[in-house]
């Protein structure tokens, strides 16, 4: 526990922080490729900064309402998204500063903002429940904490979440197939292995033997591919990163080696790249 301008703040106070800033980064990288800008009104600094803050607002909004978040809460959430942008506008506006230091003032600024914000309710952030505990407002109402438990279908897509990055980060990979490189398989045996030293999770042996078989295994399905050729050298590529989908899915129902939201990130990545690799092989 360590505090902040005389306010303690929890591990689940950092957890939140830093979920709302994943919730922002994606809402920036997906909700911007709903609604494109035109050239003309994307190199205006204040059109570029309310479409950035609306996206982040929008996604960081959902996220804490999943969480169990009062209106309020996520009101002031929202403030913070908006006001170092429009903070930093001002100068913008005036002629004194070019559009670049404005936009990078606002992101540099929302993180104080956002920590501000947090602090102002640090009771709320740093429950550690699932379902974040509802407050009292600081009215001093006196309200009893009620557990907010989210359900529904939106709910259960929040919780898969890393599912959703999974399918959002290979996109690409659906819309538009391309080849991937024989060498890029040793991504996976080697990936976990390192991981698995850094978390120090190779342990008992037999964790650390399974994960060597697997390395050896990929080795053996490289040089199968390299043997194969360009072309069929594909299918074994795909099958390498269908297998490794597999893989993923065990260690995540045994929370062995990585953690568990990685593992099924990694298995929904690996397997729609096997896929569309297999695929693209097939209709070439």
């Amino acid at each position: 526990m360590t505090t902040i301008a005389g306010t303690a703040v929890s591990r689940p106070f950092v957890r939140h922080f830093v979920e709302m800033l994943l919730a922002m980064a994606v809402g920036m990288l997906v909700l911007g490729q709903l609604w494109p800008l035109p050239t003309a009104l994307a190199a205006r600094a204040d059109v570029a900064a309310l479409v950035m803050a609306t996206n982040m607002s929008v996604a960081m909004a959902v996220w804490m309402w999943h969480r169990g978040h009062h209106g309020v809460a996520i009101r002031e959430m929202t403030m913070a998204m908006y006001a170092p942008f429009l903070l930093c506008l001002l100068p913008w506006w005036a002629g004194l500063v070019g559009a670049e230091i404005a936009l990078i003032g606002g992101h540099v600024l929302m993180l104080p903002a956002m920590l501000l914000a947090m602090l102002r309710r640090a009771p709320e952030y740093g429950a550690p429940t699932p379902s974040v505990q509802r407050i009292a407002d600081a009215t001093g109402s006196g309200s009893p904490h009620v557990h907010v438990t989210r359900t529904g279908g939106l709910a259960r897509v929040l919780v898969r979440w890393p599912s959703v990055l999974g399918l959002l980060a290979t996109v690409d990979n659906l819309v538009d197939p391309a080849p991937v490189p024989v060498l890029a398989m040793m991504i996976l045996p080697v990936g976990y292995l390192m991981i698995g030293a850094v978390r120090r999770t190779l342990r008992p042996r037999p964790v650390l033997m399974a994960q060597l078989g697997a390395l050896l295994g990929y080795l053996l399905l490289l040089g199968a591919a390299v043997l194969a050729g360009p072309e069929r050298g594909q299918y074994l590529v795909g099958l390498g990163w269908i297998l490794h989908a597999g893989w993923d899915l065990w260690h995540h129902r045994r929370n062995l080696v990585v953690p568990r939201p990685f593992a099924e990130w990694c298995a929904v990545v690996d397997l729609v790249i096997g896929v569309s690799v297999i695929l693209l092989a097939v209709t070439a």
